[in-house]
């Protein structure tokens, strides 16, 4: 059986803007290029500039929805933040950190740890494993939740990288310590993804507005969706592309 790449998606600093993409050149033992390249670390955090660290030292969506509605774009080595509440932000990320500062903090609820800086660990991506991971996400589980909660729901909630579609739903739960070819790249699929609140909140709004959590645990008995995995040879991956089951 194989699938369908329906869709490619970065997101180029942790929490804060998605990014389509058509095409992507995988690397063996990296995250997918662009893809958390940047986080941003709380006042309260405790990190530097030298080694991955947990989520909780960043600014997230699980704690600040907002956040869930910012979009991306790179123009060079610029990005476009973009958000239904904020003008449009072009900026560098490496250097223009204050004017991020300053157009992120609206968005913050009270009483949260406020944004303080941007961190980048060269050649490591910031994403919630201590591994070079990407996610693939199954069009089928996607659409299973949609009909457990009665209504449409956006697949930027679960900030997915490799969307494919033609497996029953939850299959890819399956392919633990299992490969998956992508187009000319291989992939080690090696655990599931624990969700937590941010998959509530709206990415055309960033308002709280679905109970995916209660959803996943009522009728399938986890807070799962998706699974990590590892690339293991790379290479050139297409939307259209076919995902086959090794």
């Amino acid at each position: 059986m194989t699938a369908t790449i329906q869709s490619l998606w970065r997101h180029p600093i942790k929490a804060h803007g998605r990014e389509a993409l058509d095409e992507v050149a995988l690397i063996a033992g990296q995250c997918l290029p662009g893809d958390r390249v940047w986080a941003v670390a709380h006042e309260a955090a405790k990190v530097d500039s030298t080694e991955w660290v947990k989520c909780g030292n960043f600014t997230r969506a699980a704690g600040s929805p907002q956040l869930m509605a910012i979009s991306a774009r790179t123009e060079g080595d610029r990005l476009v933040l973009m958000h239904p509440d904020r003008p449009d932000l072009r900026f560098d990320p490496e250097t223009d950190e204050a004017p991020f500062l300053d157009w992120v903090r609206p968005l913050m609820p009270e009483g949260r740890a406020a944004p303080a800086r941007i961190i980048r660990v060269p050649g490591v991506g910031m994403t919630d494993s201590s591994w070079p991971s990407l996610t693939l996400c199954n069009m089928a589980t996607h659409r299973a939740v949609e009909q457990k909660l009665g209504r449409n729901l956006s697949i930027h909630r679960w900030r997915g990288n490799i969307w494919f579609d033609g497996f029953p739903d939850w299959a890819e739960f399956d392919w633990i310590g299992k490969q998956v070819k992508i187009g000319e790249a291989i992939l080690q699929v090696r655990e599931r993804t624990t969700r937590c609140l941010a998959t509530t909140a709206n990415p055309e709004t960033g308002q709280r507005d679905a109970d995916t959590l209660g959803a996943l645990e009522q009728n399938w008995g986890h807070k799962d969706f998706s699974v990590k995995a590892e690339v293991i040879q790379g290479g050139q991956v297409r939307v259209g592309d076919r995902l086959e089951l090794l």
